[in-house]
């Protein structure tokens, strides 16, 4: 999903280290929902679909055919390509892969959206040699978003009590501590405890390099609303300890979601539901 293949020359044109990358990316990509909010852009319905792009190098290839310039040229917003977190999240982890730095993306909840809901995010988690850590960092943030979204933290290490990954949110809400409904996609009305199912197997899923796009619906994933059995609630609870360390359990996360009717695409390119919805997200910016 991330194999840049005959464009990885192109990719290299990123300049290097995670604060440059993440500059250039944030130059070369506009967010397709929030590009007439803070942007000024209105996108054609055609260039749409390409935020419906699974492969790197299909979006690289799209990327390239719009400019061919070195990547680490910023354009215009309307020549940005388009996309939506993940794809942001999918060119970056790429570009630190490619300079060696070990890189992944994680499915999860960001709280600065829309206080206090945590909406649907995705974002790069790389390793921090110096400081022997696993790093969260947001190359979608750029200045223009900080600044509409009053953001405080730094973008490039992003607390994990504003990202809150998709394990933390099943645990924290089994636990008791936050309602299931705070998390999900609040603009369209889709909350609760089985998004949070929806996004452990999108989260396990990406950890084993099968970086689906936001709304693809897997197997294993309840049907919106939906109250999950015993036997399901036990299942997640395992996917949410997996991938809350996912290089201690690196060898079962990878069994775990090996083709099985749990980790088996049902739907390709689907939504929640059988008709695609019209959503605002300007109130989530007010």
């Amino acid at each position: 999903m991330t194999s840049a293949g005959k464009y990885r020359d192109f990719l290299r044109t990123l300049p290097k280290g995670v604060p440059a990358v993440a500059r250039a990316i944030a130059g070369v990509q506009v967010h397709e929902h929030l590009a007439p909010l803070l942007y000024k852009l209105s996108v054609p319905d055609e260039r749409k679909r390409e935020s419906h792009i699974r492969r790197l190098d299909h979006m690289l290839a799209a990327m390239h055919a719009r400019d061919p310039r070195p990547l680490a040229v910023a354009r215009a917003p309307e020549q940005r390509a388009v996309g939506v977190c993940r794809h942001f999240t999918v060119l970056f982890i790429a570009a630190l892969r490619e300079q060696g730095i070990p890189a992944r993306a994680r499915v999860g909840f960001g709280s600065w959206f829309n206080p206090p809901q945590y909406e649907d995010h995705w974002l790069c988690e790389y390793w921090n040699e110096k400081q022997q850590r696993w790093v969260l960092a947001d190359a979608q943030l750029d200045d223009t978003q900080r600044k509409a979204m009053n953001l405080d933290f730094d973008t490039l290490d992003v607390p994990r009590d504003k990202f809150v990954c998709a394990h933390a949110a099943w645990t924290r809400c089994r636990d008791g501590e936050i309602d299931p409904k705070r998390f999900g996609f609040s603009p369209a009305g889709l909350t609760g405890l089985w998004f949070i199912a929806s996004n452990l197997i999108r989260d396990a899923a990406a950890l084993n390099g099968a970086e689906m796009l936001p709304w693809d619906v897997w197997g294993g994933m309840p049907k919106a609303n939906a109250e999950l059995s015993a036997d399901e609630l036990a299942f997640f609870d395992r996917i949410a300890q997996l991938t809350a360390a996912p290089d201690k359990h690196a060898d079962e996360l990878q069994s775990s979601t090996r083709p099985t009717r749990a980790f088996a695409q049902r739907r390709p390119c689907g939504t929640t539901s059988s008709k695609p919805t019209r959503i605002s997200l300007s109130r989530l910016l007010a």
